[in-house]
C-alpha cells in the first residue's frame, strides 16, 4: 500500500522523483506588486495602508465585525487570552492533541493549561467529553466557574480546529456559555473552513488566526484576532501598539503593552494572498477529494480524516488514520526516505516535561491518535 500512495502522492503533485513537501507556499498573485509598493511607501512597520487592508480583507473573509493585525499567531493567542481577562493561576481548558502554540500561549498569561480530551473524527476539542468532565470536577461560585479539585478558576476554553477540520463549534460555545468560560477559537489553520454556514473563529468571545509561512495562506509570519465586539477590538489595537495613548509627539503609555503589531510589509504580502484564498480552498478540497477516493481502495489499512457533516474544511494539512503505532511510523520511515514528507501528528501537550504536571481529563482518544496519525502532503497543486 505504501508505494501505491507514494505513486499517487507524485502523480498528484506531477513531480515523479523530486522532492514533494508537506506544504509550501504558492505566490502567484499581487504578492511581489504590493510587497514592493509597501517598499516604496516607505512604511514597512506596524503602520501602512496594507495593514488597515488586511484587517478589512479579514472581516469580509470571516464575515466579522472587527478585526486585528498581529505579528503571528502565537502573540494573537496570549493577546486574547488577556482580552478575555484570563489571570495568573486562572485554569484555560484547552485540547492535549494540539500544536505547541496554544498551551505557550496559556503560560504566558500565567494560567494553568488544562487539558481535555477530543472528538476522534474530528480530532478537535469534545463539546460531550468536556460536559461529562465538567460535571464531575466543577462548580459555579459567584458567577463563575471553578475546579473544586485545585480550588482555582475556570476562565477560558481555547479548542481548535486541527488541520482546517472545524470541530463541533456550536455545542462548545453553549456549553462554554452555561458555566461562564470565555470561548477562544484557535483558528490558526483553519481560515476558508466553516461549520454550519458560519465561518471558524466566530463563534466564541475572540478567534485567533495564523498566517505562518506553512498556512494555506501566509504572510511570512502573521496572525490576526477577530471578534464582533467593538471594545475588545479597540483594547486588542492598543494593547498590540505597546498601549500608547494616541498623541502627535507625546510618548505616554497607560498600562503594560506588547509590541504585536503586524508589520505593513508582512500585511502587503497576507492581502495578495488573501486574494487567492477562495482558489487555494477549492484547490485543497478537490486534492482532498482525490484522496479520499483514492484511499477507499484501501480503507482496512489507512483512513483519510474527512471533515464531519455541517463542516466545509479547508484540508491545511490533510491526514491518515494508520491501525496502529507500527503501521504509522512504517509509514513515516518510508515516505520520507523516498522524498516524500509526511509527518506524526503532535506529541500530546501532556507528554511533554514543562506541561506534564498540569490537571487534565481522560485522554483516551487523544493518545489513540497520537499512536495513528500522519500528515501526507497537502500544498495547493499547479
Amino acid at each position: 500500500m505504501i508505494s501505491e500512495i507514494i505513486a499517487h502522492i507524485r502523480e498528484l503533485y506531477q513531480t515523479p522523483e523530486a522532492f514533494i513537501p508537506l506544504h509550501e507556499p504558492r505566490f502567484v498573485g499581487n504578492e511581489k506588486k504590493y510587497v514592493a509598493d509597501a517598499i516604496d511607501s516607505t512604511f514597512v512597520s506596524s503602520v501602512g495602508a496594507y495593514v488597515d487592508k488586511f484587517e478589512e480583507m479579514m472581516c469580509q473573509i470571516t464575515g466579522s465585525k472587527y478585526a486585528v493585525a498581529i505579528v503571528n499567531g502565537t502573540n494573537a493567542l496570549h493577546l486574547a487570552l488577556v482580552l478575555a481577562d484570563v489571570e495568573k493561576d486562572d485554569e484555560v481548558l484547552t485540547q492535549a492533541l494540539t500544536f505547541v502554540a496554544t498551551a505557550n500561549a496559556i503560560s504566558y498569561a500565567h494560567a494553568i493549561p488544562h487539558f481535555v480530551d477530543v472528538d476522534s473524527d474530528t480530532m478537535g476539542l469534545s463539546p460531550s467529553a468536556l460536559e461529562t468532565y465538567l460535571l464531575e470536577i466543577a462548580e459555579m461560585r459567584e458567577g463563575f466557574c471553578y475546579n473544586k479539585n485545585t480550588g482555582r478558576r475556570i476562565k477560558a476554553c481555547i479548542p481548535m480546529h486541527t488541520f482546517g477540520l472545524p470541530m463541533r463549534i456550536d455545542a462548545l460555545a453553549a456549553l462554554c456559555a452555561k458555566y461562564n468560560i470565555a470561548l477562544i477559537e484557535d483558528s490558526a489553520e483553519s481560515l476558508g473552513s466553516y461549520y454550519k454556514n458560519k465561518h471558524t473563529g466566530r463563534f466564541g468571545k475572540l478567534g485567533v488566526f495564523s498566517f505562518n509561512g506553512n498556512k494555506t495562506v501566509t504572510s511570512g509570519g502573521g496572525g490576526a484576532i477577530i471578534t464582533d465586539d467593538l471594545d475588545l477590538a479597540k483594547r486588542a489595537k492598543h494593547l498590540s501598539t505597546q498601549a500608547k495613548v494616541a498623541h502627535k509627539w507625546e510618548f505616554v503609555h497607560d498600562e503594560i503593552g506588547y509590541n504585536y503589531r503586524m508589520p505593513n510589509l508582512n500585511a502587503a504580502l497576507a492581502c495578495a494572498q488573501l486574494e487567492q484564498l477562495n482558489l487555494f480552498v477549492e484547490n485543497k478540497r478537490e486534492t482532498a477529494s482525490k484522496y479520499i477516493s483514492f484511499m477507499a481502495n484501501y480503507s482496512s489499512e489507512a483512513k483519510f480524516k474527512s471533515e464531519i457533516e455541517g463542516a466545509k474544511a479547508n484540508y491545511w494539512l490533510c491526514s491518515l488514520e494508520f491501525p496502529n503505532e507500527t503501521e504509522k511510523n512504517k509509514f513515516l520511515e518510508t515516505t520520507n526516505s523516498q522524498g516524500v514528507m509526511t509527518r506524526p501528528i503532535w506529541r500530546l501537550m501532556n507528554r511533554l516535561p514543562q506541561f506534564s504536571n498540569f490537571p487534565k481529563s481522560d485522554l483516551s482518544n487523544s493518545e489513540y491518535l497520537e499512536e495513528r496519525i500522519v500528515n501526507i502532503p497537502s500544498s495547493v497543486r499547479i
